[in-house]
Parts: structure tokens; C-alpha cells; sequence
């Protein structure tokens, strides 16, 4: 991000998104805020960002408060929700417009592409981003994620800030051979096609067992509100992740499928599921 931001300026994310929640305040120590969006399912909106921006500029006090730089999205979210085509250009259209680079995180991006019926593309992102990342270790590479700038001359000093903060790996372009890997073949797609429809097998699930899920994720991620005296008979058995207190007596959780989940793992889950 530094790429692109001014040192007065700052990131505009949805509340729920990882650099405002999972960096250990990263991006805050670059110093640069994050400016966060109140959002219920993990995305932001077109309109809510020209807000923001209108509202910045209006307020006659607006050189004493950070800048809006940047617009930070997760696709597919951390909620396990996803854009849309029609969002995407949206989001697209107003930061072009603000003159608002769109960072894209992609680290569960596999995920949403295979998702049934979706409507984006590689080249769509590339199309409308300014800069996104191919996420490798959520689909079985050994180490990091592919940054792609679809247009290199909106940041043509970026291996510089690469280098000054200690990112440039010295042998670096071995890691490339995981995605070179990834993508012969339709490895990539594969993979998350895999944990996705497997997934989709545990939410009907728990759909059929009259469960309620917190969000409509169609990802590999899957959030349903489960009962605690539920969560004790399956945590010795599974790992899943603790997401938000409903009641005195009900927790939504979520559970993910990846590249390491086996078609035998989901029968042993579907069949627990169902004898809950």
C-alpha cells in the first residue's frame, strides 16, 4: 500500500476486513489508518465509499484528518461472501472516478471463482482493479501469494519499497514455479472446485437439519449457529473456528474445507451433522 499512499493518506475497508482485524495493526504501523465501513456481510459499497469521500471533502477541517487514499476489498470476503460482476464495476467506476486505487485481496480468491454460476473472471479483476493478489498458501503452496499490477506505470517505483522494507526475497523468483505449477493444467481451479463443492455438501447439511447459517456464503466457508452443548460434541473431533456469541446459548462457527480436504473427511461430517 505504500505504493500508492501518500503519507497522509489511508485505506478505506469494511470494518470486518483483514487489515483492520488480522494484521496486528500492519498497516497502522506503516502509518497508514484504516478507515473502516460499517458493513453487514463483509462487503462495502459503491455508494458508501463516494460518501466517504464527498463527506471528507466537504468538512471544512478536512487537512487535520487522514486523506482517503485507497479502497481495500476481500473477494471472497472474510464473511465467505463474494462480489458480483455488476458490484465489482460499481466499486470500480466510483474509485476511478475518485482517482481511488483498488487493492483486491485474494487470498481465498480460488475459492469465489469456482463458486457455482459466478460471473468473474481472472481478467475480469484484472479489468477493474488497480492491483490484486493471488492467494497460493489457502490452496497448498508452500509460501507466499502473487501480486499482480495489471498496469506496472500506476506504481513504477514498487521494488523499491519492496526492497527498503525488506520484502525482496533474494531468490525470490523460485517461488514462482508454485504458481507456474498451480496454473498448468487448471491445477488452481481444481483445487478450489474441490473444497468448494464439499463446502457446499456441509451447508446443505446443515440446512436440512433446520440449522441457520450467519452468512450466505456459497465459498468454502461455512457459518452456521450451532447450539454450545453442539460445539462440545464436535470439537474433539474438528477444528473449526469460534465467530460470534448469538445467545447465552448459541455460537456461529465456521467451518472450512481447502485444498487438504478429503472427500472422506466431509462424509464423516455430513454424517455427524445429520446425527446431531
Amino acid at each position: 500500500m505504500r505504493g500508492f499512499l501518500k503519507p497522509y493518506q489511508g485505506v478505506i475497508a469494511a470494518e470486518t476486513g483483514h487489515i483492520a482485524v488480522h494484521e496486528t495493526g500492519a498497516i497502522e504501523a506503516t502509518g497508514h489508518k484504516v478507515l473502516t465501513l460499517t458493513s453487514a456481510d463483509g462487503k462495502i459499497k459503491a455508494e458508501q465509499i463516494e460518501a466517504y469521500y464527498q463527506d471528507h471533502f466537504m468538512d471544512n477541517s478536512h487537512e487535520h484528518m487522514v486523506q482517503p487514499g485507497m479502497v481495500y476489498i476481500s473477494n471472497p470476503t472474510e464473511n465467505g461472501t463474494i462480489y458480483s460482476k455488476q458490484e465489482l464495476m460499481e466499486l470500480s467506476s466510483v474509485c476511478r472516478k475518485r482517482n481511488l486505487p483498488l487493492f483486491l485481496d485474494g487470498a481465498r480468491l480460488g475459492y469465489g471463482l469456482m463458486v457455482p454460476g459466478y460471473d468473474i473472471t481472472l481478467a475480469d479483476i484484472a479489468a477493474l482493479t488497480d492491483v490484486f493478489y493471488i492467494g497460493g498458501t489457502k490452496v497448498g503452496a508452500l509460501f507466499g501469494e502473487a501480486v499482480v499490477i495489471p498496469d506496472p506505470t500506476r506504481i513504477p517505483d514498487f521494488r523499491y519499497s519492496i526492497k527498503q522494507k525488506g520484502g525482496m526475497l533474494a531468490k525470490g523468483r523460485l517461488l514462482g514455479i508454485q504458481f507456474q505449477v498451480l496454473f498448468e493444467d487448471g491445477l488452481y481451479y481444481s483445487i478450489a472446485k474441490a473444497a468448494v463443492e464439499q463446502a457446499l455438501l456441509i451447508r446443505q447439511a446443515f440446512e436440512q437439519k433446520g440449522i441457520p447459517l450467519l452468512y450466505d456464503s456459497f465459498t468454502n466457508q461455512q457459518f452456521p449457529i450451532l447450539k454450545n452443548t453442539v460445539l462440545d460434541s464436535l470439537k474433539d473431533k474438528y477444528a473449526f473456528s469460534v465467530w460470534k456469541k448469538i445467545s447465552e446459548t448459541e455460537t456461529a462457527v465456521r467451518f472450512c474445507t481447502s485444498w487438504a480436504t478429503t472427500r472422506e473427511m466431509t462424509r464423516e461430517l455430513l454424517e455427524d451433522i445429520r446425527l446431531l
